[in-house]
């Protein structure tokens, strides 16, 4: 046996063995299975349906005879998607409608919702889109990339459909956080990462701030009819991290690790699933759930002070404030 061919077996087994530790756990226990007509006559808008958990979820929704509004940044992208769902959900399926949502732009946000409003009703909103670890760019409005798509993209996009899923109510918002929130804080000193520029930190202050926004946002609600729930879905095989830097050499490493210790895009899909159908948290809100159940979280993500800050401060960059 070569040197090169023991020494690609010992990375090998190091790779597998790290994967191992860090993602022990990290399969759902089984796919969820709810009534063929569950979300008959309600209106889905996920955003980023047009692949991984989006694409997903919004499949799922479909066998649930669900009306699915598909918000979609790349157009083609989400017809093919489409395509693919429709295909997989049966003879006896929901609607599928596309509709271009850019959360880089705050113009096609407030774009968008008008086009909603022409919609009867919003029984369910599921933020899911997302960026992780891109390099430095601002979006159309000034933003850091990620702080732009993954919090004030999505927070104004809730905030001017909200009208609307009040006269809907009961109604659910959902919104895709991630477990790596744990490795990020909420800048205020420079929110924008104008001064220096991480591209894992400001993933994980996004994510935080999903959270922080779901909180105050669901003390905003009580008494609606409207609950916000947000989950951690878990380490899924998506494009997602597209632009992490994995060496040529451990390329196939990665995609067998991945292939052993990542959940699909419908195992990911699940807890996205059960907060938006489940009768289990019908007037639940505020909370955090992974692989279907509660989530404890860290302080840091249930700070009342830093969630009302936050949301002032993302008032202001989105343009609602008074």
């Amino acid at each position: 046996m070569s040197t090169a061919v023991l020494i690609a077996a010992a990375v090998g087994g190091g790779v597998l063995l790290l994967m191992r530790r860090l993602f022990p756990s990290q399969k759902a226990a089984e796919l969820l299975r709810y009534p063929a007509d569950t979300m008959r006559g309600k209106t889905v808008i996920v955003t980023g349906a047009n692949s991984g958990i989006g694409k997903a979820v919004a499949g799922e929704l479909l066998r649930l005879r669900a009306r699915v509004i598909m918000a979609c940044r790349d157009l083609r992208s989400a017809e093919e998607a489409a395509r693919d769902i429709r295909a997989q959900a049966g003879p006896e399926q929901g609607e599928v409608v596309i509709k271009h949502l850019d959360l880089s732009s705050l113009t096609s946000v407030r774009r968008f919702c008008e086009e909603i409003k022409e919609e009867s009703k919003i029984d369910v909103l599921i933020n899911n889109a997302g960026v992780y670890q891109c390099p430095y760019t601002k979006t159309e409005d000034g933003f850091e990339m990620q702080l732009g798509v993954n919090h004030l993209g999505h927070f104004l996009l809730t905030q001017l459909l909200l009208d609307l899923l009040k006269t809907s109510a009961p109604s659910r918002i959902v919104v895709v956080s991630s477990k790596l929130y744990k490795y990020g804080h909420i800048n205020f000193d420079d929110l924008n990462s104008e001064n220096n520029y991480d591209k894992a930190f400001c993933y994980s202050q996004s994510k935080l701030a999903n959270l922080l926004f779901t909180l105050e946002l669901a003390r905003q609600l009580e008494g609606t009819g409207v609950t916000v729930n947000a989950l951690t879905p878990g380490i899924v095989r998506t494009g997602l991290g597209r632009h992490v830097q994995i060496p040529f050499l451990a390329k196939p490493l990665f995609h067998l690790a991945s292939l052993i210790f990542f959940k699909s895009p419908l195992e990911g899909a699940q807890t996205p699933l059960y907060l938006a159908c489940s009768p289990e948290v019908e007037g639940v809100s505020g909370k955090c759930f992974a692989n279907c159940k509660e989530e404890e979280l860290m302080a840091k993500a249930t700070d009342d002070q830093a969630a009302k800050k936050l949301w002032d401060l993302s008032m202001r960059m989105v343009g609602l404030a008074n």
